[in-house]
């Protein structure tokens, strides 16, 4: 995880990478965070992914993340799709989030409590949506 604090503010700097996975079938997944190991927010949907490991590229973080998250592969190259600066008291997030394929069966971390492959509208309409990614969502055309 990349952690660097702003001495002027002291503010946290976080990058993470997210990926809006498709399948084969032309759905998408999402996942839902878990309650019992984020006790602290609340249990949004969301896609795949994370914080980068300073040093590792960010398409190997991507793939790891996935991996951890989910045991399914990435096929190809994935496609970067929007930056956001997503700003909260005492930290800043750089978050890129991409699309791609992946391959495989989900086998949920105990990040996630849940999964559903769906269509990009279903995808849009799921509550309770982080309001960063329903902005991601909103700017995409299935």
């Amino acid at each position: 995880m990349v952690d660097i604090q702003f001495q002027e503010n002291n503010m946290e700097l976080q990058v993470g990478v997210k990926i809006l996975l498709k399948n084969k079938d032309g759905k998408y997944l999402t996942l839902r965070r878990s309650p019992e190991k984020y006790s602290e927010v609340e249990s949004h949907w969301e896609f795949a992914g994370g914080r980068i490991n300073p040093g590792s590229i960010l398409f190997e973080n991507l793939k790891r993340e996935v991996m951890e998250e989910t045991r399914l592969e990435i096929i190809g190259e994935p496609k970067l799709i929007t930056a956001q600066d997503i700003i909260r008291p005492h930290k800043h997030i750089v978050r890129l989030t991409y699309t791609g394929f992946a391959d495989g069966e989900v086998k949920l971390s105990d990040e996630h409590s849940e999964y559903k492959w769906l269509s990009l509208e279903e995808v849009k309409n799921l509550e309770p949506m982080d309001r960063y990614f329903k902005e991601v969502l909103l700017s995409l055309n299935d």
